[in-house]
Protein backbone atom coordinates (compact mmCIF):
# COMPACT_ATOMS: atom_id res chain seq x y z
CA UNK A 1 0.00 0.00 0.00
CA UNK A 2 1.27 3.43 -1.19
CA UNK A 3 0.13 6.80 0.30
CA UNK A 4 -0.09 10.03 -0.60
CA UNK A 5 -0.54 12.44 2.57
CA UNK A 6 -2.36 15.60 1.73
CA UNK A 7 -6.04 14.85 1.33
CA UNK A 8 -5.38 11.42 2.25
CA UNK A 9 -3.61 10.42 5.51
CA UNK A 10 -4.34 14.50 6.73
CA UNK A 11 -6.85 16.76 5.68
CA UNK A 12 -4.35 19.44 5.40
CA UNK A 13 -6.05 21.35 2.09
CA UNK A 14 -7.91 24.11 4.11
CA UNK A 15 -4.77 24.79 6.52
CA UNK A 16 -2.64 25.23 3.21
CA UNK A 17 -5.43 27.71 1.94
CA UNK A 18 -5.04 29.64 5.12
CA UNK A 19 -1.22 30.15 5.24
CA UNK A 20 -1.51 31.01 1.56
CA UNK A 21 -3.88 33.82 2.30
CA UNK A 22 -2.01 35.11 5.54
CA UNK A 23 1.56 34.29 3.65
CA UNK A 24 0.67 36.14 0.67
CA UNK A 25 -1.04 39.20 2.35
CA UNK A 26 1.84 39.76 4.63
CA UNK A 27 4.18 40.43 1.13
CA UNK A 28 1.15 42.33 -0.43
CA UNK A 29 -0.17 39.56 -2.70
CA UNK A 30 -3.43 38.17 -3.61
CA UNK A 31 -3.89 34.33 -2.35
CA UNK A 32 -7.04 33.83 -4.73
CA UNK A 33 -4.39 33.68 -7.73
CA UNK A 34 -2.84 30.64 -6.21
CA UNK A 35 -6.19 28.97 -4.06
CA UNK A 36 -7.49 27.86 -6.82
CA UNK A 37 -4.32 26.02 -8.72
CA UNK A 38 -2.38 24.08 -5.64
CA UNK A 39 -3.91 21.16 -5.40
CA UNK A 40 -1.87 18.54 -6.52
CA UNK A 41 1.09 20.78 -7.14
CA UNK A 42 5.15 21.64 -5.98
CA UNK A 43 5.19 25.45 -4.19
CA UNK A 44 7.72 25.98 -6.69
CA UNK A 45 4.98 25.87 -9.62
CA UNK A 46 2.57 27.18 -7.39
CA UNK A 47 5.14 30.42 -7.16
CA UNK A 48 6.61 30.34 -10.62
CA UNK A 49 2.98 31.27 -12.37
CA UNK A 50 2.41 33.82 -9.60
CA UNK A 51 5.82 35.72 -10.01
CA UNK A 52 6.41 34.79 -13.09
CA UNK A 53 9.42 33.14 -15.62
CA UNK A 54 11.66 36.16 -14.24
CA UNK A 55 11.65 34.99 -10.38
CA UNK A 56 14.81 33.70 -9.15
CA UNK A 57 14.66 30.14 -8.17
CA UNK A 58 16.32 30.55 -4.63
CA UNK A 59 13.52 33.20 -3.91
CA UNK A 60 10.83 30.69 -4.80
CA UNK A 61 12.09 28.36 -2.65
CA UNK A 62 12.33 30.85 0.38
CA UNK A 63 8.79 32.11 0.11
CA UNK A 64 7.77 28.23 -0.06
CA UNK A 65 9.75 27.44 2.89
CA UNK A 66 8.64 30.33 4.99
CA UNK A 67 4.57 29.51 3.46
CA UNK A 68 5.55 25.99 4.82
CA UNK A 69 6.92 26.82 7.62
CA UNK A 70 3.60 29.04 8.99
CA UNK A 71 1.50 26.07 7.93
CA UNK A 72 2.75 23.92 10.35
CA UNK A 73 1.91 26.31 13.02
CA UNK A 74 -1.13 27.06 11.98
CA UNK A 75 -2.12 23.16 11.80
CA UNK A 76 0.08 21.71 14.67
CA UNK A 77 -2.79 21.94 17.44
CA UNK A 78 -5.90 20.49 15.06
CA UNK A 79 -3.36 17.82 13.65
CA UNK A 80 -4.96 14.68 15.29
CA UNK A 81 -8.58 16.14 14.18
CA UNK A 82 -7.50 16.59 10.86
CA UNK A 83 -6.05 13.07 9.99
CA UNK A 84 -8.65 11.10 7.65
CA UNK A 85 -11.45 9.32 9.40
CA UNK A 86 -10.78 5.74 10.14
CA UNK A 87 -6.38 6.13 8.80
CA UNK A 88 -4.86 5.27 12.40
CA UNK A 89 -7.38 2.16 12.58
CA UNK A 90 -6.98 1.19 8.99
CA UNK A 91 -2.93 1.18 9.00
CA UNK A 92 -3.54 -0.98 12.45
CA UNK A 93 -5.57 -3.32 10.23
CA UNK A 94 -2.82 -3.61 7.54
CA UNK A 95 0.10 -3.47 9.69
CA UNK A 96 1.49 -6.76 8.00
CA UNK A 97 1.45 -5.20 4.41
CA UNK A 98 4.38 -3.24 3.63
CA UNK A 99 3.12 0.48 3.34
CA UNK A 100 5.00 3.79 2.11
CA UNK A 101 4.68 7.26 1.57
CA UNK A 102 4.59 9.03 -1.56
CA UNK A 103 4.06 12.73 -1.08
CA UNK A 104 4.38 15.82 -3.61
CA UNK A 105 4.77 17.48 -0.53
CA UNK A 106 7.93 19.03 1.43
CA UNK A 107 10.16 17.18 3.41
CA UNK A 108 9.74 19.24 7.02
CA UNK A 109 5.64 18.93 6.09
CA UNK A 110 5.98 15.08 5.75
CA UNK A 111 8.51 14.42 8.43
CA UNK A 112 6.30 16.88 10.68
CA UNK A 113 2.87 14.69 9.88
CA UNK A 114 4.18 11.43 10.75
CA UNK A 115 5.94 12.78 13.54
CA UNK A 116 3.27 14.39 15.37
CA UNK A 117 0.49 12.07 14.79
CA UNK A 118 3.17 9.07 15.59
CA UNK A 119 2.01 7.13 12.17
CA UNK A 120 5.79 7.39 10.99
CA UNK A 121 6.39 3.60 12.63
CA UNK A 122 3.31 2.41 10.13
CA UNK A 123 6.04 2.93 6.89
CA UNK A 124 8.62 1.17 5.58
CA UNK A 125 9.58 3.88 3.18
CA UNK A 126 8.67 7.56 3.19
CA UNK A 127 9.54 9.91 -0.11
CA UNK A 128 8.62 13.61 -0.81
CA UNK A 129 8.61 16.09 -3.40
CA UNK A 130 12.59 16.57 -3.21
CA UNK A 131 13.33 13.19 -3.33
CA UNK A 132 12.72 12.79 -6.74
CA UNK A 133 13.11 14.57 -10.51
CA UNK A 134 9.74 14.91 -11.56
CA UNK A 135 7.28 15.08 -9.64
CA UNK A 136 3.20 14.11 -9.98
CA UNK A 137 1.71 13.08 -12.59
CA UNK A 138 5.31 11.74 -13.38
CA UNK A 139 5.39 8.05 -12.37
CA UNK A 140 8.61 8.79 -10.97
CA UNK A 141 7.53 8.80 -6.93
CA UNK A 142 5.43 6.05 -7.39
CA UNK A 143 7.65 3.72 -9.25
CA UNK A 144 10.44 4.66 -6.38
CA UNK A 145 8.47 3.31 -3.52
CA UNK A 146 7.65 0.23 -5.50
CA UNK A 147 11.23 -0.64 -5.80
CA UNK A 148 12.40 0.39 -2.28
CA UNK A 149 9.48 -1.92 -0.94
CA UNK A 150 10.33 -4.62 -3.34
CA UNK A 151 7.39 -4.64 -4.59
CA UNK A 152 6.42 -5.10 -8.19
CA UNK A 153 3.90 -1.69 -9.48
CA UNK A 154 1.65 -4.55 -10.59
CA UNK A 155 1.25 -5.13 -7.08
CA UNK A 156 1.07 -1.88 -5.43
CA UNK A 157 -2.02 -0.12 -4.39
CA UNK A 158 -2.27 3.62 -4.38
CA UNK A 159 -4.64 5.75 -2.09
CA UNK A 160 -4.89 9.28 -3.86
CA UNK A 161 -7.17 12.37 -3.85
CA UNK A 162 -5.94 14.03 -6.67
CA UNK A 163 -6.14 13.37 -10.36
CA UNK A 164 -2.91 14.47 -10.61
CA UNK A 165 -1.86 11.68 -8.34
CA UNK A 166 -4.00 9.17 -10.00
CA UNK A 167 -2.77 10.09 -13.45
CA UNK A 168 1.18 9.38 -11.87
CA UNK A 169 0.45 5.76 -9.69
CA UNK A 170 -1.89 4.58 -13.37
CA UNK A 171 1.54 5.66 -14.88
CA UNK A 172 3.33 3.59 -12.90
CA UNK A 173 1.21 0.72 -13.91
CA UNK A 174 -0.74 0.33 -9.90
CA UNK A 175 -3.83 -0.03 -8.93
CA UNK A 176 -5.79 2.88 -7.09
CA UNK A 177 -8.19 3.82 -4.55
CA UNK A 178 -9.53 7.11 -4.30
CA UNK A 179 -9.94 8.68 -0.89
CA UNK A 180 -12.59 11.94 -2.45
CA UNK A 181 -12.02 13.87 0.53
CA UNK A 182 -12.87 16.80 -1.41
CA UNK A 183 -15.82 15.57 -3.31
CA UNK A 184 -13.81 15.94 -6.55
CA UNK A 185 -14.62 14.70 -10.15
CA UNK A 186 -11.80 11.84 -10.20
CA UNK A 187 -11.33 9.52 -13.17
CA UNK A 188 -9.30 6.16 -13.63
CA UNK A 189 -9.40 4.74 -9.71
CA UNK A 190 -10.95 1.18 -9.20
CA UNK A 191 -12.99 2.20 -6.13
CA UNK A 192 -13.60 5.53 -4.42
CA UNK A 193 -14.75 6.44 -1.14
CA UNK A 194 -14.95 9.28 1.40
CA UNK A 195 -12.55 8.37 3.81
CA UNK A 196 -11.40 5.30 5.70
CA UNK A 197 -14.30 4.25 7.44
CA UNK A 198 -15.98 3.71 3.69
CA UNK A 199 -17.73 0.62 4.31
CA UNK A 200 -17.52 0.34 -0.18
CA UNK A 201 -12.98 0.63 0.58
CA UNK A 202 -13.58 -2.47 3.14
CA UNK A 203 -15.42 -4.45 1.35
CA UNK A 204 -13.54 -3.89 -1.79
CA UNK A 205 -10.59 -4.88 0.48
CA UNK A 206 -12.30 -8.58 1.32
CA UNK A 207 -13.76 -8.69 -1.81
CA UNK A 208 -10.83 -8.30 -4.23
CA UNK A 209 -8.33 -11.06 -4.79
CA UNK A 210 -4.99 -8.79 -4.28
CA UNK A 211 -6.08 -8.54 -0.39
CA UNK A 212 -6.25 -12.28 -0.15
CA UNK A 213 -2.67 -12.76 -1.01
Amino acid sequence: MIFDMDGVIVDSMPFHSRAWDVYLDRIGMDASLLNSRMHGKHNDELLRELLGEEAKLEDIRRMGAEKEALYREMIVGDLEAQLLPGVRAFLERFAEWPKAVASNAEAANVDFVLREAALGEHFRVVLNGQQVQRGKPDPEIYLKAAALLRIEPADCIVFEDSQTGIDAARGAGMTVVAINSHRTKLIGQAIEADDFLDTRLSQWLDDSSVARR
